[in-house]
């Protein structure tokens, strides 16, 4: 049994003893704290915000029973709860602004296996929680320092849907051109592993025009068909139909819906890094701007922004860091290398919807297949490796010797470390949850990227 915590959130392997697995204990323990972070900031603000937390969930099994903890122990701690039932992430995030709620949980363990299951944590902006935010939650929870309310402070319940208002929002985004859209008369195939995407994908393709869509695992019973991290390996089904020549793209999301890949219409992944690359591409021809990723992310967004005269940033790595740099930048698109697209324009979160309507709307605009337009950007391949730690390594010691090494290049030491050569990257950073450095790679070639990696792990090793 697994649970991890932290400034995110609390997930974990359904079950098992007490803080060692996702277990109702827990469940209870972690929502009392969140409840009790949200109300401490609610009383310090003097802003109009509901005594009120959106609770939204993924499709995955165990999703009834945690809901049914974490609806409940908000009702005891006072505040009232919009459920809004099966829904995907960004959709909770744009449910906590349009009800204007002091905060949100989203049910979700991303593209963790059906036996995981997470409480992820929302701000009164739908955004996830800072680090300030999160180490209080985590403290609260430590302590136990929480006080239920007593049964005329009891919050209440209500019942929503707000997939249709999720829609109508992308359907309103300047840049989506349904009619252009709809004049390409194309034909999508989707697989949604099972669970939300199931609901909220077809409901955007059918609002966007789309007459004809290939659905596959697409009733969200949450027993996933296949591996539901949407990696090549795992999406044979639908690239065997794209091969076939029955679509024109195929979209692929993950069980929360905040990731999107893409297949031409050969049957080829697009690339999860270029799902941003594509929109932001799209987006910064329409309205120049600025653009950010996080430092393992392609060059070639840097490479697309610099084409339409913005300016390129790198965050450390997870959501919360691309957005506080996006908002330090003013940059009107950025997101993560996984698939996420975050289009502030929107909301600041990563958004398959906002992805895919984004993403026809540049393939009706440009005439072409989805292949051809892969083709129109600079290519480049990552690779990913490891660094396995021994007891005894010293891993600030050895980022700060690699940095040595090479002090000639340009290097960015704000998560970890990473190494711009001319011809390519390699960003080290320690693994929050394996005793593991990470090394991430890319070059112009898969075998230039492999060997600009192992340039720099051979360093680490002759250093240990």
């Amino acid at each position: 049994m697994s649970l991890v915590k932290s400034i995110s959130g609390i997930r974990g392997t359904i079950g098992g003893r007490v803080g060692e697995g996702l277990n109702p204990v827990d469940i209870v323990r972690f929502t009392a704290a969140y409840a009790v972070q949200r109300l401490a900031w609610l009383d310090g603000e003097k802003r109009h915000v509901k005594r009120a937390v959106v609770v939204g969930r993924d499709a995955r099994i165990s999703g009834e029973m945690v809901d049914l903890l974490v609806t409940g122990t908000l009702i005891g701690m006072g505040l009232d709860v919009i459920n809004i039932g099966l829904a995907s992430t960004p959709t909770t995030e744009l449910a906590v602004t349009g009800e204007q709620a002091v905060g949100g949980i989203i049910l979700t363990a991303s593209h963790n296996p059906k036996q995981w299951n997470a409480l992820k944590l929302l701000n009164e902006r739908g955004e996830f929680l800072n680090d300030k935010e999160g180490k209080e939650v985590l403290a609260i929870a430590e302590r136990e320092d929480f006080s239920f309310a007593e049964v005329e402070q009891l919050g209440h319940v209500m019942h929503k849907d707000y997939l249709p208002y999720h829609v109508d929002k992308v359907l309103d985004l300047e840049l989506v051109h349904r009619d252009a859209i709809l004049k390409r008369d194309f034909t999508v195939a989707i697989d949604c592993v099972n669970s939300v995407g199931g609901l909220a994908i077809p409901a955007i393709l059918e609002a966007l025009g789309v007459k004809h869509i290939i659905r596959l695992n697409c009733e969200p019973t949450g027993d996933f068909a296949h591996n539901p991290e949407p990696l090549p390996q795992h999406l044979t089904e639908i690239s065997d139909l794209m091969r076939s020549g029955k679509a024109d793209v195929g979209f692929v999301v993950d069980p929360d819906v905040d990731r999107l890949a893409i297949i031409c219409e050969n049957g080829e992944m697009f690339g999860e890094e270029y799902t941003l690359v594509s929109v932001a591409d799209y987006v910064l021809k329409h309205t120049p701007g600025n653009s950010c990723s996080n430092m393992s992310s392609t060059r070639a967004l840097s490479d697309v922004t610099t084409l339409y005269g913005g300016t390129y940033s790198a965050s450390a790595v997870g959501e919360v860091n691309v957005v506080e740099e996006m908002k330090r930048t003013n940059a009107i698109i950025g997101g993560e290398g996984n698939g996420g697209v975050i289009y502030p324009a929107s909301h600041y979160g990563r958004d398959a919807l906002v992805g895919i309507g984004l993403f026809l709307s540049s393939l009706a605009e440009k005439g072409c297949t989805v292949s051809e337009l892969r083709a129109t950007f600079p290519n480049y391949s990552i690779s990913k490796n490891r660094i396995d730690l021994k007891p005894d390594m010293d891993v600030d010691a050895i980022l700060s010797h690699v940095k040595d090494v090479f002090k000639n290049e340009r290097i960015n030491d704000r998560d970890g470390v990473k190494i711009d050569f001319p011809n390519g990257w390699v960003h080290l950073r320690k693994s929050n949850t394996e005793p593991i450095i990470r090394v991430y790679s890319e070059a112009g070639t898969m075998e230039k990227a492999n060997a600009l990696a192992q340039s720099v792990i051979d360093e680490v090793w002759k250093f240990c």
